[in-house]
Order: C-alpha cells, then structure tokens, then sequence
C-alpha cells in the first residue's frame, strides 16, 4: 500500500485541516510528519469549529489511528491541552494516536529562546510564533535535543536539566531577563500525561502499516516556508515539502502515492517576508474580511493579495503534485475581476522562476479574469458552476499541467466538490 500526502502550497493557512478531515475517513491512519504548535488546522462539521495544532486532522474520524511523526515537535503542554479539548467530544486520544520516540520535545526554556532572538533581532525580525519551533529543532540539530522516547529513561530529570542548564546560559548570554522556571512544573505534569500514550518507533510502525492499509501524511505550514526551498530566510525551521515526508515518518520514497496539493483562490502570508501580490488597499482588507484571516493559533492578521501563479507553479514541481485542491474560491464572489500573476519583473526582466534572491524588487504581472458575481456557496455540482469560474479552473490547470480535483466553496467538510 502507498502513503498519500496532503501538502500546503502556498505560505501556509491553505486549508489543510478541512482536507484531511474530508479525506480521513477514506484511510485508516493519518500521520503528521513535520512541523509543531505552531501551525493550527482548522475543521469545521456539524456546526462546530475545532482548532487542531500537534494533533493529526484525522482525530475526529472515529476508528482512524493518529500518528505523530519523528519529523513533528511536541510541547506537552499544548498537547496535553488539545486533548482536553477533544475529550468534549467524548474522544480518546490516547485510544486514537500514537506518538514517535523519535520526535523531540519543546521545553519551557525554548519559548523563551524564542522571544529572545526575536527581540534581539529588532526590525529583522522573522515574525515567529514565539512558541518554541526554531530553537527546539536548532537542539536537534546541534544534537543537544530532548526527544519524546527520553521521557521514558530512568534519568530523564538529569537530562531534562543538563539541557534547561545550557538555555538559562544561553538567555543570560543574550541579556533577556526572564524567569526560566516558568511553566516547568506544568510541563513535568504534561509529560507524565504523556508517558500515558503508546510511543513508538515511527519507522518500523509505518512500515508494518503500509504492508495492507493506506496512510495519508498531513504537513503543516506550507511548501513556501520550507527551510531549504522556501523564502529563506523567512522560512520554518522544518522541511514542508515532499522530502519531509520521507524523513519525518522514516518511509522510503518508493512509499509514497498521491500528492494532494492544496491552495487557496488567492494568496495569504503571516509574519515577514517576501509577498510579490501583496495588496495594501481596499481590495485586500476586502480578501481578509471575508476569508476571515486570521491566524487560528495566534490570531493574528494575514497578509492578503493576488493568486501568485509563479510560487505556485513551483511547488507543485518540487513536491510532484498529482492532484490540486482549491480554497476558498467563494472568497471571490463578489470581486468584479480577478487577478492571476503569471510571471515576475526582476531588474526590467520577465521570467517565470522563483527567485533565489526572494528579498529583491519583483513586479507582478497579472492575467485579469471577469469574476462570476454570484454565490458559489451552496453549490454542490460541478455542472452547477458558473462559466466564468470554470474558465478560471480551466486557466490554471493549463498553466500548472496538474488538475484541480477538489475544490472547497466553503468551510464545512460538505461544502467540497470532488471532480
């Protein structure tokens, strides 16, 4: 059996959550790979709205096996949270997920490094969450980390101090005043709720998995803030494209089936960095109004513009997407045009490549559409669809060679229409 992947192609806040809750109930395992607290998944059924941030998508389909991946960091006690909150919907989660020994954890102290090197960066800033991410997959990488399988060693304690020790040393180095034992005594209390789940070794369980049942592997933030292919530097700390997939979840390439990338109708981004359809007027306060962004962890406004053909185009070649899905089309049913950039101005030149340099002066140029003025929300059927926004379909599946095989006017997992 193959492992399919929903990715995020765009700076994140695609929609991935409402995908994967559509698409969970087609297979028996959901898996995050990659990623942290930082990136909220919305779902929305039945009338109720319910924010997902370490917890796979696929909680809320009864009988589904959630895993989190070695790739993914965990924060006790946010996780410890979310499970309160899906305990109202008398679920579980120690009967629905499973949880890597591989994957590291976020202690109390790597928030506070995060605050730090943000404040220490001034107006260079990268717009971080502040809750932990990069300073806790610098440890792993610097190979000073905490994983969830430690939790599980006799000297657990000792090694949690050895590595608070050396961030009270480094928050000093840093001149950030700060109280370092705050939130400890919580956290020690989340892990050992934690110790009351079924940890694995992801590899081996995927492996077994895959030999007769299907898996589908959830990203988190998007393919554009990848730490190797994305706007560096305001990038994540982890890889959210395909490559991750293989490296959070220990599965070999081989494994891996449909690509599901998802996009919205029109562009968003949070915190710095480059935006080449960035609007700053009355047209993208409009977008953000009604597409309601704002961020589901922080709450934070998002920055709003135009669909950017040229990012899209390539991450769907970097992640080989097979099947596009697209969002909040419905946003734009009031715009009397719509505008598609196909190709970038750099120093007086067209081009069609996502720049290296992302920081340089880049000019859009926009393809102009005709908007379908009318309510695509309560429309099920893809014959139902008006002619102007099948056009549009049309346009880019044309300019991407990949169809669009979902497409959400909505953000209630029935308001999808499957093509």
């Amino acid at each position: 059996m193959k492992i399919d992947v929903v990715l995020g192609l765009q700076w994140g806040d695609e929609g991935k959550g409402k995908i994967v809750d559509v698409l969970a109930g087609r297979y028996p395992a959901v898996a995050r790979f990659q990623g942290g607290p930082n990136a909220g998944h919305s779902l929305q059924f039945d009338g109720k709205s319910f924010v997902v941030r370490s917890i796979p998508s696929g909680i809320f389909r009864k009988g589904s096996v959630n895993v989190i991946g070695s790739g993914v960091v965990l924060d006790p006690i946010t996780f410890q949270e979310e499970c309160g909150n899906v305990a109202k919907m008398d679920i579980v989660a120690s009967e629905r997920i499973v949880i890597s020994k591989k994957a590291h954890l976020i202690l109390p102290t790597h928030r506070l490094l995060d605050a730090a090197y943000e404040a220490a960066a001034g107006k260079g800033k990268i717009g971080s969450t502040l809750k932990g991410i990069g300073p806790t997959y610098t440890d792993k990488v610097s190979r000073h980390g905490l994983r969830v399988g430690d939790i599980l060693a006799p000297d657990f304690q000792d090694r949690f101090n050895k590595l608070k020790s050396r961030h009270v040393k480094m928050l000093s180095d840093l001149g950030y005043e700060c109280d370092p034992e705050k939130d400890e005594k919580a956290w020690m209390e989340a892990v050992e709720f934690l110790r009351g789940f079924k940890l694995i070794d992801c590899e081996y369980f995927v492996d077994s998995w895959l030999k007769d049942q299907p898996m589908l592997a959830e990203g988190a933030q998007g393919s554009l803030l990848d730490i190797d292919y994305g706007s560096y530097p305001f990038v994540t700390s982890s890889n959210t494209t395909i490559g991750g997939v293989c490296t959070g979840l220990g599965v070999a390439p081989s494994k891996i089936g449909k690509v599901y990338g998802i996009f919205k109708a029109y562009c968003t981004r949070v915190g710095s960095g480059p935006f080449p359809t960035e609007l700053f007027d009355e047209t993208g306060e409009k977008i953000r109004q009604i597409g309601h962004e704002f961020g589901a962890v922080t709450g934070r406004p998002r920055r709003c513009g135009w669909l950017d053909l040229v990012a899209l185009k390539y991450t769907v070649m970097v992640d080989g997407v097979t099947d596009l899905i697209m969002m909040k089309s419905d946003c734009l049913d009031s715009f009397e045009t719509i505008k598609v950039c196909t190709s970038y101005i750099i120093d007086g030149k067209e081009t069609s490549v996502f720049p290296f340099e992302t920081q340089a002066e880049i000019t859009p140029v926009y393809k102009e559409f005709k908007g379908w003025n009318c309510d695509l929300t309560g429309i099920r059927k893809e014959s139902e669809l008006p002619k102007e926004f099948k056009d549009y379909i049309k346009f880019m599946e044309d300019f991407l060679g990949v169809p669009i095989k979902i497409i959400s006017l909505g953000p209630d997992r029935e308001a999808t229409i499957e093509r």
